[in-house]
Order: C-alpha cells, then structure tokens, then sequence
C-alpha cells in the first residue's frame, strides 16, 4: 500500500510540473484562435471594400478556377490563408511552451518555406494577369484576321506556363528538371 501512494504522489508531483506549460499552451492556442478569427474576418472586409473579386475577375483567375470545376471565392480563400498563417504561428508558440523542440524546429522550417511559397503564388497571378494582357494585345492588334483567337488563346497559355515553371523554380522543385521540361516543351 505504501508503495502505491508513492507512485501516486510521485505522479501528482509530476502532474504538477507540467501543468503550467499545458495552461500555458492552452492560453496561447484559445487567445491564438481568437485572434486568427479577427484576422480572418478583418481580411474579408477589407477585401471586400476594395472589390477584391472585382480585380480577381478582370485579371482572369477566376475564370481558371470555373475551368476546374470548382467555385471558390477569392475574399474567402484569402481570409482562410491569413487565418491558418496565423493558426501556425500560434501552434509554434503553444509548441514552445510545451517545450516540444522537434514541433517547434517544424513549424519554424515551415515558416521560413510561406515567403517563397508566397511568392510563387504571386508569380503565378501575375502571369494570368499579363496572359491574359498578351491575348487582348493580340486580338486587338490583328483585328479580324482568321485565327486569331486561337494565336491569343496560345499567346496566352505560353504566358501562363512560363510564369507557372517560374513559380515550381522559385519553390526550389529539382530545378534541373523544370528547366529541362520547359526547354522540351517551348523546343517542340
């Protein structure tokens, strides 16, 4: 019997040397939560009062997204990033508090990865946008000629994969392969 109360105080010792850490992380996700929400919410209304949608339309991604399959609102999709931006960040920090140095060292390669991922997505919006620019430079400058359309849809599409194997380089993907299949490519 006495052997047993001792583990058991022994375990209720130990309880209470890790208690302050788990409220701690607790306080750290609840607050983080809160705050990723508030992010999330300010992001969709000031998109919204930009006309957000407005611009992802003119600049013909959203018209991409409709070619998928699927329908996805830019305003929406933005504050569901900002929030799981947040959300990472604050899983880092409940993970330090923890004191979890393999999540931590995780989370923080992860982090240091969003800038050229980021990036990446910029490139890729930006190509759609100056694709989309080259067809109506093309179509306006050959006016009626038969075939046209076709030239702009291509003009378009070449623009589009050249910013796409920009971003897969930028993300640092075997950049010896993604020059050797855009040469193969653009080569034939």
């Amino acid at each position: 019997m006495n052997e047993l109360w001792q583990r058991v105080s022994l375990s209720g010792e130990q309880l209470l040397r890790v208690l302050p850490s788990f409220l701690a992380a607790a306080a750290i996700l609840i607050a983080g939560y809160l705050l990723a929400g508030l992010v999330e919410r300010g992001a969709d209304a000031l998109l919204k009062r930009l006309n957000f949608n407005k611009m992802v339309e003119a600049g013909g991604l959203s018209e991409a997204v409709e070619r998928s399959g699927t329908r996805l609102d830019p305003i929406h999709a933005v504050g569901k990033l900002l929030f799981w931006l947040v959300m990472l960040v604050v899983i880092l920090l409940a993970s330090t508090a923890l004191g979890l140095e393999s999540i931590n060292t995780m989370f923080g390669t992860m982090l240091s990865y969003i800038p050229t991922l980021v990036s990446a997505i910029v490139i890729v919006i930006l190509g759609m946008i100056v694709g989309e620019f080259v067809r109506a430079l093309v179509l306006a400058s050959a006016g009626g000629v038969e075939g046209v359309p076709v030239l702009a849809k291509v003009a378009k599409t070449a623009v589009v994969i050249i910013s796409v194997f920009m971003a897969v380089q930028q993300l640092g993907v075997a950049g010896e392969i993604v020059t050797a299949t855009f040469t193969l490519i653009f080569g034939a």
